[in-house]
């Protein structure tokens, strides 16, 4: 099997793993609350991922395990509960769509607080994306007139994602996604561990007509969509670069999508015009940072 194949199906298995996790909450809070299927997702990756830590914590500066943690929080702890919190009044399609926002707030949070030069093209990208969300939420509010405003719990979930992407360019340089996320994931499940005894999990898991499955998709969407997944996209940075890896943002709506679909959720025309139209914003933000990383590539080189 060549190298590119073998490429290709790490992308669609990590685009699946990922893309699945939207639909996997919906499933697991049929039985539990949005804080139980949350702790039991950081639970369940942070022991999927023991090994590593065992072997990478020893290898860690002490100085540098409260900014992991505090990475961590921004790329794990908070998103997970904003998420399941979410899902509880929105459709797991209209959530995969919104996770698509990442690598604007990424961007924009480069900006604003770390300073990042900005390009025409980025701004621009950055506008349309915007444009796209707003769009999303009228045609969601107009088809809905609901709880379409608890798509803002995911914006702020990609707002934390978009911090903690910064935070790592800045300070984690030169650790492995393995090891960051091995040593995040451990703490993120000993902060849980308390949130989850002290609720009603016992009393739901002996009473609920769908424990075991809810049980089942919460623990799988912590082992496969957190614990697994970031070991794939570790894979996929290290065999086929950045930015096959980054394209997995475009892949993941699609799949929401299409569980959505089959769980018989309604996706509208119009979520698909605002899903692109956000897409489109993230490909112009996306092609003007290729560009740049090319630039600077070749003047590292010429010099």
């Amino acid at each position: 099997m060549s190298q590119r194949l073998i490429n290709y199906l790490v992308f669609l298995l990590l685009s699946l793993t990922w893309g699945s996790s939207f639909i996997l909450m919906k499933i697991g809070l049929k039985s539990y609350s949005s804080t139980q299927v949350a702790s039991i997702r950081l639970i369940a990756a942070g022991i999927t991922l023991l090994p590593f830590f065992i072997i990478y914590i020893k290898k860690t500066p002490t100085a540098k395990i409260p900014i992991i943690i505090l990475s961590g929080l921004l790329g794990n702890g908070f998103p997970a509960f904003l998420f399941c919190l979410a899902e509880t009044r929105i459709d797991s399609s209209l959530a995969g769509i919104l996770n698509s926002l990442t690598p604007l707030f990424a961007l924009i949070t480069g900006i604003l607080i770390f300073h990042a030069p900005l390009v025409k093209q980025q701004l621009w990208g950055i506008c349309i994306g915007l444009v796209g969300v707003v769009g999303l939420f009228a045609v969601k509010g107009i088809s809905s007139n609901n709880d379409w405003h608890y798509g803002l719990l995911v914006v702020a979930a990609t707002i934390c994602y978009g911090l903690n992407i910064s935070l790592v360019h800045h300070y984690l340089k030169g650790f492995s996604s393995l090891q960051l996320g091995s040593i995040s994931l451990f703490f993120m499940a000993i902060f849980s561990i308390p949130v989850l005894a002290s609720s009603d999990i016992v009393e739901r898991f002996q009473e609920a007509p769908n424990a075991w499955s809810s049980l089942g998709a919460s623990a799988l969407l912590g082992i496969m969509g957190t614990g697994v997944a970031s070991v794939l996209f570790y894979q996929l940075i290290q065999r086929a670069g950045g930015m096959m890896a980054s394209m997995v943002t475009y892949a993941l709506p699609v799949v929401a999508i299409g569980w959505g679909a089959l769980a018989g959720e309604i996706v509208s025309p119009g979520q698909i015009l605002c899903m692109l139209i956000i897409l489109a914003g993230v490909y112009l933000a996306n092609r003007s940072k290729m560009k740049q990383s090319q630039v600077t590539a070749k003047t590292t080189k010429a010099a």
